[in-house]
Order: structure tokens, then C-alpha cells, then sequence
């Protein structure tokens, strides 16, 4: 499994566990929706601004974003 698909389902897993749906978060991220979508499908390679974005969205940091990538469920 790729490292942008791996991102991309933590992120969603994250987005789950918070109660956001996709067009909430990516409002509160500022980011499009279909964009996120992309992230998390892992189709789409982030910037550090939107890295920084989603983080921040989550009210986390990004050593947090990429923390347990391995072990999210269903990976």
C-alpha cells in the first residue's frame, strides 16, 4: 500500500472518529471537498499547507497526522 493511500485513510479515519463529514471538514480546512475526497482515496499528494490544514482542522499536530498510519484499521 502506498504512503499517500496510507495518509488518506488515516485522515478519513480521523475525519470519522471526529463526526465531520467530508464537506465539513473540508470547510472547516478550507480546502475543496473533492480535493479531500482525493486525499483520501490517496490520489492526490498534499502540500505541507494542507497538511498543516487538516491538522489544525483536527486541533492536532502533524507529528499526530502521521502518527499509527500502520496501524488504522483495514490497512
Amino acid at each position: 500500500m502506498t504512503s499517500k493511500r496510507q495518509l488518506g485513510m488515516r485522515i478519513r479515519y480521523l475525519r470519522e472518529q471526529y463526526g465531520y463529514s467530508q464537506l465539513d471538514f473540508a470547510i472547516e480546512c478550507g480546502i475543496n471537498r473533492n480535493y479531500l475526497c482525493d486525499l483520501e482515496r490517496g490520489k492526490r499528494n498534499p502540500t505541507l499547507d494542507i497538511l498543516e490544514r487538516i491538522a489544525h482542522g483536527f486541533n492536532i499536530s502533524l507529528e499526530e497526522l502521521f502518527k499509527g498510519i500502520e496501524n488504522i484499521p483495514g490497512v
